[in-house]
């Protein structure tokens, strides 16, 4: 059974936490083949959208996409997003929110976010040595790893 990605859970909570504090939920996509939105707006493959309650008829965030009907410019528009072309949420007033990145194999981006990389420097030309990797320096001498969290898919 494969695990289901948190990402629609986010968008809903933070679309929550707009409403309960009156503030507007926006949406940023990375426009794709399978997005529909009006093109007219899309900027760079990119579209910010309000999805507040105000903006929206009939608001869906399920785990395959959001979708809802707003209106561009006077003219109504049936509005699907899939979850893969959601690049972020955000609260309009504050900035707070989430940005999500894409990743073909989300096992390797976990695995290559927390394992360290050691530092690799050229030999030291007087004393024809390698030097220790900083992080090697730092072990033990109580100083704080860098961190290891990542953006959620």
């Amino acid at each position: 059974m494969s695990e289901q990605s948190a990402k629609p859970y986010l968008i809903r909570a933070i679309c929550e936490w707009c409403a309960d504090n009156g503030l507007t939920p926006y949406l940023a996509v990375k426009v794709n083949a399978e997005t529909r939105v009006p093109m007219s707006y899309v900027k760079n493959g990119e579209i910010v959208l309000n999805i507040g309650a105000s903006a929206t008829r009939k608001l869906t965030v399920d785990n395959v996409g959001v979708r809802f009907s707003a209106r561009f410019s006077g003219t109504s528009h049936e509005v699907a997003v899939p979850m893969s072309a959601v690049a972020g949420i955000f609260a309009k007033e504050t900035g707070y929110g989430f940005a999500f990145t894409a990743s073909a194999n989300p096992a390797a981006s976990l695995a290559d976010a927390t394992l360290p990389k050691p530092e690799t420097e050229a030999p030291d030309a007087q004393l024809g040595q390698v030097k220790e990797p900083k992080d090697a320096e730092n072990r033990g001498k109580g100083k704080a790893r860098p961190s290891h969290l990542q953006v959620i898919k």
